[in-house]
Parts: C-alpha cells; sequence; structure tokens
C-alpha cells in the first residue's frame, strides 16, 4: 500500500511525518520515502536527495521513478524501488503532491493521508514561518485544493500539541499496515 501525505502549507506534515518516522523507525512493515528534488541540499526543508535538472531527467527517462511531477518550478520523483516493498506488504509513506494521486490510484494500491488544521492554526503557523506576507498568507489560505473524487482519504486532524498529532498519524499508518496485510 501506497500512503500518499498530502495537505495545506502550515499543518504540520513534516513534523507529524518526522515523529511518525522516528517512532517506527524500527518496524519493518513501513517504509518512509526519501524524495529526489532538483533543490540543493543546502536548501533546507526536507531531507531529500539532491539532484541536478539533467540528473533528474536521466532517472525519469530510464525508469528511475515511480511517480514524478513539477511543482513551484522543482521537479520531484519517488523511486521506483517502492513497487519491491509494497509487493512484500509493506506500507510505503510518501509526500505526494495532489497533481500526482490519480495516476498513483491507478497505478497502486494508494490510501491518501490528508493532515490538516483548522484555518486560524495554519494562518498562525504560517506567519510564525516568516517566509510570506501577511497578504500572501491570506491568499494561500484562501485556494483550497479539493482532492480528486474516488480516493481512500483518511484524514488527520493537526489542532493539539505534537505529540497527539503524533499520535493521530500512528493510528492512521498502524491502520493501514492492518488493511496492507488482510490482502
Amino acid at each position: 500500500m501506497l500512503i500518499a501525505v498530502v495537505g495545506p502549507s502550515g499543518a504540520g506534515k513534516d513534523t507529524l511525518m518526522a515523529g511518525a518516522r522516528l517512532a517506527l523507525a524500527q518496524d519493518a512493515r513501513f517504509r518512509f520515502v526519501r524524495r529526489a528534488i532538483t533543490r540543493p541540499a543546502a536548501a533546507g526543508g526536507e531531507d531529500h536527495e539532491a539532484l541536478s535538472d539533467a540528473d533528474f531527467a536521466l532517472r525519469r527517462d530510464a525508469g528511475g521513478f515511480a511517480l514524478y511531477w513539477q511543482a513551484h518550478g522543482l521537479h520531484y520523483g519517488i523511486p521506483r524501488d517502492i513497487e519491491a516493498d509494497m509487493a512484500a506488504r509493506r506500507v510505503v509513506i510518501a509526500n505526494l503532491s495532489r497533481a500526482v494521486l490519480p495516476e498513483a490510484n491507478a497505478r497502486y494500491r494508494l490510501r491518501v493521508l490528508n493532515i490538516s488544521a483548522p484555518i486560524e492554526i495554519l494562518a498562525a503557523r504560517l506567519a510564525a514561518r516568516g517566509r510570506e506576507t501577511a497578504t500572501d498568507i491570506a491568499a494561500r489560505l484562501a485556494r483550497e485544493v479539493a482532492l480528486p473524487d474516488g480516493l481512500d482519504i483518511e484524514r488527520v486532524m493537526n489542532d493539539a500539541d505534537v505529540t497527539e498529532g503524533v499520535a493521530r498519524v500512528l493510528t492512521a499508518l498502524n491502520r493501514a499496515a492492518s488493511d496492507a496485510q488482510g490482502l
């Protein structure tokens, strides 16, 4: 099973997934995917495999990605080897773009983990990051992107402290592992 982690900016996806990754580090039922991104490693953000545009294109053209997409001027890829993990009934967890969900759903047993928070919490978290103006934040929050129809979606509301948020994600991931084993 492939778990696609999605949600709006400020929802706390990276924080909750880091906590879940740590909690499940010794649990062989799970694999947390490290994405390939055409962004320098020193640029900050998530731990990723930094690739040049040319190297990304070479790997993509050679079939090295199970899924790939472009967003915000960058290319993102999920390694092809996730398919072996899924064949072994492991739960593969990856941060995906909403734009690639229909393809992922057509090709794999997909469950979407939609992490969100109330709008006032999203606004406060975005403001605390200090990367955007108040106008930019308001515009970002006004853009509500709907998930495609027909997906298996599990929602996690991140409106409590980090410990509670991670516990909610762990509950969802353990449920997915049980479902994956029951194939």
